[in-house]
């Protein structure tokens, strides 16, 4: 079915990704998968290229378009190959959305140009040892001393943790519970008491770094407060749609390219005498997953047209996100067994695909936490 909602535009910057993923991805990323990150030459090198900063403004060295299917080219170009190394997904679409909408002038002028140019990398820190996806469980605290914040607690799992030189950092700045009381600071490479731990080593992603982070007696300077002070729940509430929903985005066009490549497998192998594509039970098994991608890229695609009308509610980004990444873990796992042995060679891609897609279903919020979102939505 032909997609509809790309213009020329579009596909003229496919095409400059697709080149840059050949050119600055390819080369290096089983390199990266071994070392446990990219490299940080390659974010200036996106930042060359105009790959980050999408929906900065102009005047700040961004692209200056809030048009998400350019980040979704994007994401797709990267899935498209497995490459999974590259944070751009977390730096453009999750962590962009606060510096550009919540930033003041003068915390633009600051941080925005590095951001762009892939000299400032950006993570966003509010997943706790003991909090996991809960944000009113959050512990780390930040007591106001007047022209800073005394910022003390741990954060972990952190996407683009060990490589970031700019972390919004999520903490509690009065002692109520629940959703009160939280303010988001943003805490920069090299502040006193601010300390990495260990690159975590994961099941899948393996070029991607992820992080333990740590916040003893940190001075944030009063001018770092991202937003309004206690506003920090609904500033995360109203931008986890688009969090959601470049999930949903990376999570279809893996499956998609997963599928593509065991339907090449299938023609080309041999069981019993004959290519595998001759026997029903595998035509079966390729039907029923080519359906499920093919209607799941649809709403995908028309939650992506949403989000651009300013119309993707909390509900809508939540069904995209449990269904394509749920949908991501059907097939490479049905993949894979079709592959048989080899498809536990992670000289495969498949199996790669098998492992980074897993985690889909866990953050930007689990699939269980999205059916509870839906649920009460037709409940009230």
């Amino acid at each position: 079915m032909r997609r509809e909602i790309f213009e020329t535009e579009h596909e003229a910057f496919r095409e400059s990704v697709r080149a840059f993923v050949e050119r600055e991805v390819l080369p290096h990323h089983q390199r990266w998968e071994r070392e446990g990150a990219v490299d940080r030459s390659l974010w200036r090198a996106a930042g060359a290229q105009g790959l980050l900063g999408l929906a900065v403004p102009e005047e700040y060295g961004g692209g200056g378009s809030r048009d998400f299917r350019f980040p979704m080219v994007l994401a797709e170009e990267l899935a498209r190959v497995g490459a999974t190394g590259p944070g751009f997904r977390v730096h453009n679409d999750i962590v962009g959305p606060y510096l550009t909408e919540l930033a003041t002038d003068e915390q633009k002028r600051r941080w925005l140009p590095g951001f762009c140019a892939g000299e400032t990398i950006a993570a966003i820190a509010m997943t706790e040892p003991g909090a996991g996806s809960d944000l009113q469980g959050i512990r780390t605290t930040a007591e106001d001393r007047g022209d800073h914040y005394l910022l003390n607690g741990a954060k972990t799992f952190i996407s683009n943790g060990i490589l970031s030189d700019l972390v919004v950092v999520a903490a509690r700045t009065t002692p109520e519970g629940g959703a009160k009381g939280l303010s988001l600071l943003v805490v920069e490479r090299g502040m006193a008491g601010f300390a990495r731990g260990r690159n975590l080593e994961k099941l899948g992603m393996h070029a991607q770094d992820t992080a333990e982070l740590s916040f003893t007696d940190v001075a944030v300077p009063r001018e770092n407060l991202l937003g309004e002070v206690n506003g920090g729940f609904s500033h995360l509430m109203a931008r986890l749609p688009q969090e959601r929903l470049t999930i949903a985005v990376g999570a279809i066009a893996a499956a998609e390219a997963v599928l593509a490549e065991t339907v090449g497998y299938v023609k080309e192998r041999e069981a019993f005498g004959r290519p595998l594509a001759k026997l029903q039970h595998v035509r079966f098994q390729l039907a029923e997953l080519a359906t499920e991608t093919a209607v799941t890229r649809t709403f995908v695609d028309r939650c992506v047209m949403e989000h651009n009308a300013g119309g993707l509610d909390t509900v809508h980004a939540s069904m995209a996100k449990w269904w394509a990444t749920e949908l991501a873990n059907r097939v490479t796992d049905r993949c894979l067994q079709l592959h048989g042995g080899y498809g536990y060679m992670t000289e495969y891609r498949v199996a790669r695909a098998f492992a980074d897609s897993r985690v889909g279903t866990i953050f930007g919020g689990t699939t269980e936490i999205m059916k509870e979102i839906i649920g009460r939505s037709l409940l009230k």
